[in-house]
């Protein structure tokens, strides 16, 4: 449909009620609908025409229809609505670009939703912890993920509303890209792969388990409380405990590689005195272990509280530079193929020890005695295990297996033989 057609109509419309529309404004509204949020130009018209009546304060132009401004739960709310909500601020994050004004997350008590306000929309600022009604606003997809996208043609007002908010906890196995709260208990901590995260690690409940993420604040730090009753303003984020159980509320779930993480900083958490029996979504691999790469064998870690990071051969800590009351550690970086694809795995102490057949002092006083030092291990749990065959299960996060037990494959002479014979026959 053309748009100056579109234009011409919403203009007569309001012109028989008196109104002196300016055409080009009207053209431009429709075009940003259509072109920049990708709205149908059917409602378009509706939402362009129910915004002009606002605006000069008419009633019974034409059929605005009710999409734009009947109240609709969040949890129902998809891509391509234009919707109005009533809803709580309960997260605001530092704007990625200077066109975004305000960027946050929005709940009711169906869901949360990610928003967005654009920085040309000229719209009010929205409070942390207060409620608000968003009239016509347009939700779009980025990423697989819902977005709230706050316009110029929409309408945000300040509700006096301070109605208790009880999120709806989703099973971790149930989990979808947008805005999530589960109650999981911390199952494994990691060491940080990158100097702007605080802690990663591996979170888990009945269904199963997902990987976690807290941004330091100066990095990619949202906000959120902490405590089941919500600060006025925004605080910086603490590191879980191993072994807690936690609720978290309004954590941002995101996809990568068809995998989902979750994303703390926008999270309010809170402890809890219960247990859960972990789920294990773990995979299980057979294969050869072709490949032991660099960083395997002993190694030395950072003994400051909480950061557990590799130090270089000289004992510098990227973060916390020279330690020289460091601990000592096993661990094994390497290649396991199927016959169908390689398979980047990690190991712990507990497995190395089992699989190389050496314990952590062994190695440590090895190392401090032969003149090959730690690179004596390396070779040591290099032969030990380089072309074997075993069975490892874990679970798989970004592209490696995070080893729980691994036990090595022995071959029955018997089989071999009915192997060979067998591959033989086929030959001939």
């Amino acid at each position: 449909m053309n748009l100056s057609e579109v234009t011409e109509r919403i203009s007569r419309k309001l012109e028989a009620k008196g109104a002196q529309p300016d055409r080009q404004k009207i053209e431009s509204r429709l075009r940003r609908l259509a072109e920049e949020f990708g709205v149908n130009i059917d409602e378009a018209e509706r939402t362009v025409t129910a915004d002009l009546a606002r605006e000069y304060n008419l009633t019974g132009v034409g059929n605005v229809g009710n999409a734009s401004t009947e109240l609709r739960p969040i949890s129902e709310i998809v891509p391509g609505d234009w919707v109005t909500i009533e809803g709580k601020i309960v997260a605001l994050t530092p704007a990625l670009s200077p066109s975004i004004a305000q960027s946050g997350i929005v709940a009711d008590s169906s869901g949360a939703i990610r928003f967005v306000t654009w920085t040309r929309a000229n719209a009010p600022a929205m409070e942390y912890g207060h409620w608000y009604r968003i009239e016509s606003a347009v939700v779009d997809e980025y990423k697989g993920t819902p977005n709230l996208k706050i316009h110029s043609g929409t309408t945000i007002s300040r509700m006096e509303k301070d109605a208790p908010l009880l999120p709806s906890v989703t099973p971790v196995a149930e989990l979808k890209p947008g805005v999530g709260s589960v109650r999981a208990k911390v199952i494994q901590d990691w060491e940080v792969s990158h100097e702007r995260m605080l802690q990663t690690g591996l979170l888990g409940d009945e269904t199963g388990t997902i990987k976690f993420v807290i941004w330091k604040e100066d990095g990619a730090g949202p906000s959120g409380g902490t405590g089941p009753a919500a600060p006025k303003e925004p605080l910086g984020k603490d590191k879980l405990e191993l072994d807690a159980v936690y609720n978290i509320f309004y954590a941002t779930v995101d996809e990568y590689n068809g995998r989902l993480s979750l994303a703390l900083n926008t999270a309010m958490y809170i402890t809890d005195e219960g247990d859960i029996e972990v789920g294990r979504n773990e995979s299980e691999i057979q294969g050869a272990l072709v490949h032991v790469a660099p960083g395997s064998g002993l190694i030395k870690r950072c003994p400051v509280e909480g950061c557990n990071r590799t130090l270089s051969r000289q004992n510098y800590c990227p973060v916390h530079e020279i330690q020289p009351n460091f601990r000592y550690d096993l661990r094994l970086k390497a290649v396991l193929d199927d016959g169908i694809r390689a398979h980047n795995v990690l190991m712990q102490r507990e497995i190395v020890e089992k699989l190389a057949g050496i314990t952590l002092d062994e190695a440590v006083a090895i190392a401090e005695t032969n003149p090959l030092g730690m690179d004596e291990i390396f070779y040591r749990i290099r032969n030990a295990v380089l072309g074997r065959y075993y069975t490892c299960a874990g679970s798989e996060f970004g592209g490696r297996l995070l080893v729980n037990s691994c036990t090595p494959i022995t071959f029955k002479p018997e089989e071999l033989a009915a192997l060979l014979n067998r591959a033989g026959g086929e030959a001939a």
